[in-house]
């Protein structure tokens, strides 16, 4: 793993509708944007982005990571401080397979009703719900499929 202790800190929160995940300093944060990995150092240019469920990467020390595995939601720089707004954040340490597993299970059911036209759920977050789940079996060393 990179050390990036040699760059200044910024202020970085992770943020869910549930409270904040993370919040404090970081030396580097990488986070999933809609068209790409987005690595955000301190004073970097203002950005407002969106995020697809991925991995969340927060430099946080000498060799010292937090990995989080990140639903979708909004990514914004501004001045020295990053904020991610996203739908669900787990820390890769603490993720539960089994209810990884449920909530994939439970999306696929549903876009499969959608595609069948019995429901009217928006399939754009279905789909970005099923790639949480999987990110999170991946994150924690599962396999889909």
């Amino acid at each position: 793993m990179a050390d990036f202790t040699d760059h200044p800190t910024f202020d970085v929160a992770v943020v869910t509708p549930d409270g904040p995940v993370y919040e404090g300093e970081a030396h580097m944060l990488i986070v999933p944007g809609a068209a790409g990995e987005i690595g955000v150092l301190a004073r970097h240019a203002p950005l407002v982005a969106s995020l697809m469920a991925g991995s969340t990467r927060i430099h946080v020390g000498a060799n010292e990571m937090i990995e989080l595995a990140t639903g979708p939601g909004f990514f914004k720089v501004e001045l020295d401080r990053a904020l991610a707004l996203v739908d669900d954040a787990v820390r890769a340490k603490e993720i539960d397979d089994a209810r990884a597993q449920a909530q994939l299970e439970a999306a696929q059911a549903e876009l499969a009703k959608v595609e069948a036209g019995e429901s009217t759920a928006d399939r754009w977050q279905l789909e970005q719900r099923i790639k949480h789940a999987e990110n999170q079996l991946t994150v924690s060393g599962r396999t889909t499929g």
